[in-house]
């Protein structure tokens, strides 16, 4: 792989503009408007499940703050895909193995209403949007199984998907559904047209503010005394607050739990000028798993290409899971050369079904939504609008009537078999990460330092992370501040990464992302 692109490693969204500093790096710190007033509504998270849902609020006559640890965009949306496709993979048959035909149909139409919300507010802002056919596609026979049975579900939830393996790959398929005009666009277009929105409409965003925790008021949600969040800045008073963080900030509920965290890979490619890209947007169910897209770029059309999804902290080398996606597109399409890499991080829910609400024990003042596995472009839109209806208190809505077999869906045994499979495989993990822990410092490399973009972590009562980044060597304690997990060093992203619940932190220690709450400590 080019070097200078993992030394860059930002997405193409982000590359092309400039990477934005992050808080940590410095700059003036972090104001909040009107210290000490209160907020009818507050949402944790600038990504695009809490810009869509500030706007909707908005419209409706509410001003909400929006709180961002980091900056707009800076977490999962602005390191997508950004495929608004209501074809999503084997995500239907999923959501079939667990439920009945009710939920399946729901989840379809709480898609197809996300999708359209987002069209109709891209057109009006003016953010470019590509239409383009979605397909999900297999090299395999096992694969080609896997396809079958998606397309029987997708016709349970009232997609028109057609059957062909003549596709614009250039390798053999097996098989392969087409659902045609679907959409793609520049993710962070779409998030700065929403706070843009946001903002004439009365609305505020503030960056760099990350929350720590959160008081509960008195009497529930719009009634008695606002709840109070703790953050970086100070303290916050809200009657309501929604939590759209990717794995909620908070462990009432314990969604870290309920939810896998999962670390993908993509990359944008120049190409030369003759190349007979596939326009289509392309997702394999073999596995590893493959991603096609295509971006409009000033150098003329990229091709961006991920997959090799694996558990958070839990790959033995990130870097060569990148190397292997970067040999992969070599050999299939010949010329391509690579100008960004970067990972996202997404979060599957226990049965597929994303959980949007209320978060239990809150008494109503804090709302939620995550676990969209990986499909958060149109899952996003589609939870605001059942946020926006919970706090304003529509109830349910002619037009959200697909809400209600998703937010009450009965617990199956297969739900029940994967919660135990999820936290059985974090048990696991913590007791041999700590058994073989406890050793003699040093264990890994001994005083030697780090090579560039090399960590390791030193055994002994409290382990020791070790690292180098640009020069720089780094050791800070690695036991995640969360739940204990000890954290294991990721050598694409050059962090430190929770394999437990999914926190992760840069190499010096600053939390990036995840249920942790707290920095490292330096040692």
């Amino acid at each position: 792989m080019d070097q200078r692109a993992r030394e860059v490693h930002t997405s193409l969204w982000w590359g092309r503009r400039g990477r934005p500093a992050e808080p940590w790096e410095g700059g003036a710190a972090a104001v909040l408007p009107d210290p000490g007033a209160g907020h009818e509504v507050v949402v944790v998270g600038a990504g695009l499940t809490g810009l869509t849902t500030a706007v909707q609020l908005a419209r409706r006559g509410v001003r909400p703050l929006v709180l961002e640890a980091r900056h707009v965009g800076a977490g999962t949306t602005g390191h997508s895909t950004a495929k608004l496709s209501v074809l999503q993979g084997a995500v239907y048959s999923g959501i079939a193995r667990h439920f009945g035909d009710k939920v399946v149909r729901a989840y379809g139409e709480a898609q197809r209403a996300g999708q359209a919300w987002l069209l109709d507010f891209c057109a009006a802002a003016g953010v470019p949007v590509q239409r383009r056919d979605a397909w999900t596609y297999a090299v395999t026979d096992s694969g080609a199984k896997r396809v079958a049975e998606e397309a029987r579900a997708c016709g349970t939830a009232g997609l028109e998907v057609e059957h062909s393996a003549q596709t614009e790959l250039p390798f053999e398929v097996r098989a392969a559904i087409r659902l045609a005009d679907q959409a793609q666009f520049d993710p962070v277009d779409v998030c700065v047209a929403l706070r843009g929105e946001l903002e004439s409409l009365g609305g505020s965003v503030v960056e760099g503010v990350a929350v720590t925790g959160v008081e509960l008021g008195s009497g529930g949600a719009g009634t008695g005394r606002p709840a109070t969040l703790h953050t970086s800045a100070g303290d916050v008073a809200a009657r309501r607050i929604v939590l759209a963080t990717g794995m909620p900030v908070l462990d009432r509920g314990l969604y870290f739990a309920k939810l896998r965290p999962e670390r993908s890979y993509a990359l944008a490619y120049r190409m030369p000028p003759d190349s007979q890209l596939p326009l289509g947007m392309y997702l394999s169910l073999d596995s590893p798993s493959r991603s096609l897209r295509t971006a409009p770029h000033e150098d003329g059309e990229l091709l961006v290409v991920g997959g090799n999804g694996h558990v958070v902290g839990r790959s033995d080398s990130p870097a060569a899971a990148v190397d292997d996606l970067d040999a992969w597109t070599g050999e299939h399409f010949p010329g391509a050369t690579l100008a960004w890499s970067w990972a996202a991080q997404d979060y599957e829910s226990a049965n597929e079904v994303p959980f949007v609400g209320e978060m239990p024990r809150s008494h109503g003042q804090i709302l939620l939504a995550t676990g969209f596995h990986k499909w958060g472009m149109t899952n996003a839109a589609a939870a605001a609008q059942m946020l926006v209806a919970d706090v304003l208190g529509d109830g349910a809505p002619k037009e959200l009537a697909w809400a209600g077999p998703l937010r009450h869906r009965m617990t199956s045994p297969r739900d029940v078999l994967n919660g135990l499979e999820i936290n059985g495989s974090v048990g696991l993990r913590m007791a041999r990460d700590w058994a073989t822990s406890v050793l003699p410092v040093g264990r890994d490399g001994g005083d030697r330092r780090p090579a560039e973009g090399e960590g390791r972590v030193e055994g002994g009562l409290r382990p020791v992370g070790t690292c180098t980044v640009a020069g720089v060597t780094h050791r800070v304690d690695v036991v995640c501040p969360h739940l204990g997990g000890i954290l294991s060093w990721n050598d694409s992203d050059l962090s430190w990464d929770c394999p437990l619940h999914g926190s992760r932190f840069t190499a010096d220690g600053h939390r990036i992302e995840g249920p942790a709450l707290r920095d490292l400590e330096q040692r």
